[in-house]
């Protein structure tokens, strides 16, 4: 009945308990955990829960935020704050209890304590000036609030401080019932002074987009956002916090999953017949990549996870992959699909790192635009001529890890496969469908499971 959704940022300490709080809860069906690229063990001991685990496609709360309820299956949604040290199952209660009983639309919360500081100073007199009507809330800029799907799909989540006040004016601008009920006592951590300024700048540049006022800063905000995204390839090798001496790395279709994610999307959006005329042309995997990308134009982030999950992943991954890890294995994607479907079964898997091709989105929506990481392209190192190619990023990785070729198993069953199959010391080739990829490989299997890998991978 209802779907709780998390946004996270480094809370490894508090994650898990606030979600098995949340399992107590029978009221709850769906625990969506989005991590907005945390540098500590947040997704980790969030796995650990077995619950849905996303990561947002730009660093900032309003995508997390989005992001979660575009995924969410459920059309009564509650988002929690987990940095709050004393949560407790009730909480989601209290914040479902006046939708459930039809009696709101949207519901924010209220602690017993003081109100903040930026709140006191600045929001309320703002309120008072643009929107009087607001002003009887006693904290409008509370953390955690609840309401329904539909009416979140109308509202504008904006992308940091600002997200809070936006959607309670948002919510009054489309008439929905709004209520504000009381969580109980909350600790807060306080604020340093320069936290606070520039929450304060946030808040309201929210408030001033509201009413058609001082704009420039937000689209200034906006651009900084896209800079903002992930540089993924630096990132995703601070995830693996050890020093590991072996590696093995998969590519996505039929050895981590039963199928192909961008087949499957073209028979999902109708887009096959163009697939295949791109597929069939003798092009640059980076042409290809391009012309892929703009097929997906105007798909949102929601839209290409739940084709992603309706393929079966390869029954024992999770087990092998747990094991592989335990010899000493760093497990990893290298793929030349798109990161963002790459991220999200290094998430169901528990796998260390992931890497690909970038689709940029804006407002969750793809763009039909790609960034290609330059650690995939051609240079004076390659091993191969190919002007993007997989063995490249693999190559760079070993470098970057200390890592010895001897060490290595690449696991693939495209032809885009073959160098970086060719260039592992043990090179597999599982499930494929080529030819080619088979001559080249030092192991071929064919079986709906990775457990032949552990006779590899020693």
């Amino acid at each position: 009945m209802i779907s709780v959704i998390i946004p996270t940022l480094n809370e490894e300490k508090t994650i898990a308990r606030v979600i098995r709080e949340t399992k107590r809860n029978q009221l709850v069906s769906e625990i969506i955990v989005v991590d907005d690229l945390s540098t500590d063990n947040t997704v980790a001991e969030a796995q650990k829960e077995n619950i849905r685990i996303i990561t947002s496609t730009h660093i900032g709360k309003g995508y997390a935020m989005r992001e979660g309820m575009l995924i969410a299956e459920n059309e009564i949604l509650v988002f929690l704050d987990p940095a709050i040290p004393n949560f407790t199952a009730d909480i989601i209660n209290k914040l479902a209890a006046p939708l459930i009983q039809d009696e709101a639309d949207f519901v924010k919360s209220y602690f017993e304590r003081q109100t903040g500081r930026v709140a006191e100073i600045m929001v309320k007199p703002m309120l008072e000036f643009f929107f009087p009507h607001l002003l009887h809330y006693s904290q409008p800029l509370s953390r955690m609030i609840a309401g329904k799907k539909s009416l979140f799909q109308k509202v504008e989540f904006d992308n940091d401080a600002g997200v809070d006040i936006g959607l309670l004016i948002d919510m009054h601008h489309l008439q929905a019932r709004i209520k504000e009920v009381c969580i109980g006592e909350v600790e807060v951590d306080a604020q340093p002074l320069h936290a606070l300024g520039r929450m304060a700048k946030q808040v309201a540049n929210a408030i001033f987009k509201r009413v058609n006022i001082f704009d420039s800063g937000r689209r200034q905000q906006e651009e900084e956002s896209t800079q903002m995204m992930r540089e993924q390839v630096e990132f995703a090798l601070k995830e693996v916090a050890r020093n590991p001496k072996k590696m093995i790395v998969f590519d996505i279709d039929h050895t981590l999953i039963q199928g192909s994610w961008i087949q499957a999307a073209a028979e999902k959006f109708g887009f096959k017949r163009d697939l295949d005329d791109i597929l069939s042309r003798k092009s640059s995997l980076f042409i290809q990549t391009q012309k892929i990308a703009r097929l997906l134009e105007g798909r949102s982030f929601a839209e290409l996870i739940h084709v992603l999950e309706s393929i079966p992943l390869i029954g024992d991954a999770v087990q092998v992959v747990r094991e592989l890890q335990s010899r000493g294995y760093v497990c990893g994607i290298i793929s030349d699909g798109f990161h963002v479907i790459a991220n999200h079964i290094k998430n169901m898997l528990g796998l260390d790192f992931t890497l690909g091709n970038e689709l940029e989105f804006h407002k969750s929506v793809a763009t039909g635009e790609v960034k290609i990481p330059s650690q995939l392209l051609h240079d004076r190192f390659s091993r191969c001529e190919h002007e993007h190619c997989l063995s490249n990023m693999f190559q760079y990785i070993l470098h970057r890890f200390g890592i010895s070729l001897s060490d290595t198993v690449a696991v693939g069953s495209l032809e885009s496969d073959i160098c970086m199959v060719k260039m592992a010391d043990k090179g597999v080739a599982l499930n494929s469908t080529s030819g080619c990829l088979d001559e080249a490989a030092d192991y071929v299997f064919r079986a709906p499971s990775l457990k032949p890998l552990l006779e590899v991978a020693r």
